[in-house]
Formats: C-alpha cells, structure tokens, sequence
C-alpha cells in the first residue's frame, strides 16, 4: 500500500535513501537487512570521526530543513543547544511521532517499514548536543510501528548502537518508546513536551525554547520522524551527494503523498522540488474517471488550497509559499469536481475544533463558532453577512493571535476556500437546501 521502492545496493548511492529498505513482498527492513545496504554505518562515522560540534556542522552544510511542516534548519535548530563545559549534564533528544495531520501518513511508513533507520538516526542526532535521554513520542494508534520500534530499539540495544559507550565511544544514550494517549495539540513541540512530562497537553510560552528549557526543564531538541530519518543517509554517502538529489531550493529527497479521488493515493520518496504536477499526473496516476481537479491542499488539512493552476509548482517549502500556501507534511488532499469546497471544510473545522486543548479563547471559542455559521450555511440557515464574519474569524485567529499555530493553521484551508471557491458559499444563500435522505 506504500508504492513499489527499489532496493538499492550498499555500493551504489541511492536516489531514495528513505525508502531503500522498503521492499516488495518483505514486510519490513530487519536489523541484518538493515546493516546489508549500509546501516548504522552512518552513525558509526560520526560518531569515530567527529565531535558533536563537527556532527552540528555536517548538518548545518547539509541544509536539511525540518520535515514535519515548518521547514526550519535542522542544524541551526541544534545551535541553539548549550554546549561544552559550562552547558547542562543532562538533555534530550525527543522526536516527534504524534502523526495527527489528516491526510498525513508518511512518518507511519518509515516507522512501520524501516525502524531502525529512525534509530539511527536518533542516536546521530543524540550525540550532536551530547543528549543523555532520547524519546520518541508515537501516536498512541500506530500499533504496529509501536511493535517494530520496540523490537528495533531491542536488537539496537544487543548491538551496542544504544546503552553505555555506543560503539566503543565515550557516549551512551538511553532510548525510550511513549505511546501518547492522543491529541492533534500533541503535535505542538512544547504540547508534546508537557505530555511527556505527564501533565495537560497544553503549549508552552515562548521564550523560553525548548533548545535551552524543554523536557524537565533541561534542553531539548524535538523532531520530526522524517527529519531524523534523513540524518544516517547524510553522514553515510555525504553532504555532496545529498545535496544533489534536490530539484529546486532545497535539498535531499521528500516523501509526497496524495489522498482523495486520484487514481493511486499513495506515497512516494522523490526529490526535493518535484512538481505537482508530476506527483499527481505520474506518480498518483491523476483523477479518477469521471472526476475533474477543483483544487487541493498541498501540504495536510492545515494549508491553503492551491489551483489547477498551480500544477507546475515546485514542491519545495519557498516555492509553495510563493504561491500563498505551506508545503508542510508535503502529503497532498484533493479537491475534485464533485465534492463541496464547503463541507469539506467544515470537515476539517471541526476536526480542528475538537483538538483544540481550549488554551486561549481565540481558538477555544473561535473554532466552535466558525463550525456553528459553517453549519447553519450548509443547512440554509445562513446570512449574506456571515460569509464576512467567516472572513473576520480566520484574521482573528491568524499568526500572532493564538498561543500555538493550531488556529491558525485550521484558518488555511478556510481563508483560502473563501477566496478561491467563494460562489461554492453564496450558492447556499441563494436556494433552500435539501434534506439528504438517511
């Protein structure tokens, strides 16, 4: 169900080093398939070669930005971190598995197909600000990626790549699988940190960052699946190679992916700067018969719509926002002919209603109340003037407004529905709306 990958030679750089493991007929990479195409060799360079400053600089050269949706520089991220003598005896290196987007489903994939991709990478990223604990933060319903991990992370330990002096070095890391209870708000940096720690999943203030103040109060870093999955790949073939694999801006490759009525909703590893409409035309198969592109939201149910139009954009973070959206988890939902710009989100509205962690009263009661006029639109209930006070909502839960970006973020797809389908809306003030049969 994940789409075919080819299985890459340890001697041959891989094109899709994300995905090489992952293999048809093979349910998932075992530790000795693992190690066979150039596993955990990664980590054994950085951690025999260079110090942990010298592991933040490969990371810095590399220019891999973080792959959870907000593209910020994973190495500049990690400077943040005290360092040497004077800097805490204890921090942390958290990832951040809580996969919650809708339409997302990419870090599953990895986690489930190649676990100890994820571990490795831990481990690199764990040695580059001399972490003593590192965590991954799983949503609680991936079941079967809880069961791989814990076997990995297992077999790592028997191996000597986790537990006291971690290959013969004088760095040792413990690592540890929570399985959250839930909640979209979970996927929040400092949300996550607090449910780690046990208490109301609630964000933090900031400052101060999770780099100086995270988990317990001692530094912190949190990443995304993806991101850390990249890191072993980056120290094995080199930043050169990496570097290479992008087609625009950015570097490395992605995992893209599409849901909604294409002829092959799946997910693919391709490079960095791909084109829409490559994805969905070759890759995704394009639409289903009988059904025309309307729109789609490129990165997750948190981003704006984007056009027929914009086919031939680039999917990479500056060229999507060029164009007015976020290329966030990079997994695409569509928007065909057929279905109601504006029931569809309400759909989303009122997923983001129901996790909101009720903080701040922007979001906790803003959300309700787009859902309420959404609602009595659909049901014919509604005003000329509500299609303004939609529009009112998404500036008074916009950036900078809200405590965390989970309003903001369910503004998208409402603020750019409003401006790109806005007759979608007014047909419901112009006809008394039909009850559907049960």
């Amino acid at each position: 169900m994940f789409g075919k990958f080819l299985k890459k030679s340890k001697n041959r750089n891989p094109d899709k080093p994300l995905t090489r493991n992952i293999v048809d007929g093979r349910a998932y990479a075992t530790l000795s398939d693992y190690q066979s195409t150039g596993g955990y060799e990664g980590l054994r360079t950085a951690i025999t070669t260079m110090d942990s400053l010298g592991v933040q600089q490969v990371v810095k050269d590399s220019e891999l930005r973080g792959r959870g949706g907000a593209g910020f520089p994973t190495g500049l991220k990690w400077s943040f971190v005290p360092m040497g003598e004077k800097a805490p005896e204890t921090k942390y290196f958290v990832v951040n598995a809580d996969e919650m987007e809708p339409g997302t489903f990419k870090d599953r994939v990895l986690m489930e197909k190649d676990p100890h991709q994820l571990i490795e990478g831990m481990v690199i990223g764990s040695y580059a600000i001399r972490a003593t604990a590192a965590y991954i933060f799983l949503r609680g319903e991936y079941h079967l990626s809880a069961e791989r991990l814990s076997q990995a992370i297992a077999e790592a330990y028997q191996q000597g790549f986790l537990g006291k002096n971690i290959l013969g070095s004088d760095f040792s890391l413990d690592l540890y699988l929570h399985s959250s209870a839930g909640r979209y708000i979970c996927g929040e940096e400092t949300a996550l940190l607090n449910a780690l720690e046990g208490k109301r999943a609630i964000p933090r203030a900031k400052p101060p960052f999770p780099q100086i103040s995270g988990l317990w109060g001692k530094p912190t870093i949190v990443n995304n699946v993806e991101t850390v999955c990249n890191l072993p790949h980056i120290f094995f073939y080199g930043v050169e190679w990496y570097a290479g694999l992008g087609r625009g801006k950015d570097q490395g490759t992605k995992l893209f992916g599409a849901s909604g009525r294409v002829k092959n909703p799946n997910v693919w590893e391709l490079p960095m700067g791909t084109p829409i409409r490559e994805i969905l035309e070759e890759h995704a198969g394009g639409m289903q018969d009988g059904y025309q592109l309307k729109g789609f939201l490129p990165g997750g149910a948190s981003t704006d719509f984007m056009l027929p139009e914009h086919l031939d954009v680039l999917m990479d973070f500056d060229a999507i926002a060029e164009h007015g959206s976020r290329m966030g988890t990079g997994t695409m939902i569509i928007l065909d002919d057929k279905t109601c710009p504006v029931k569809m989100v309400l759909n989303l509205e009122q997923f983001f209603s129901r996790e909101s962690c009720g903080w701040c009263t922007p979001c906790r009661d803003g959300l309700p109340w787009v859902v309420t006029i959404l609602e009595d639109l659909i049901a014919g209930k509604g005003q000329a003037s509500d299609l303004e006070l939609l529009e009112h909502q998404t500036k008074m839960m916009g950036p900078g407004n809200t405590f965390c970006a989970l309003a903001p973020g369910a503004m998208e797809p409402l603020q750019s529905a409003l401006k790109y389908f806005r007759g979608d809306f007014e047909k419901y003030l112009e006809r008394p709306v039909v009850k559907e049969a049960e």
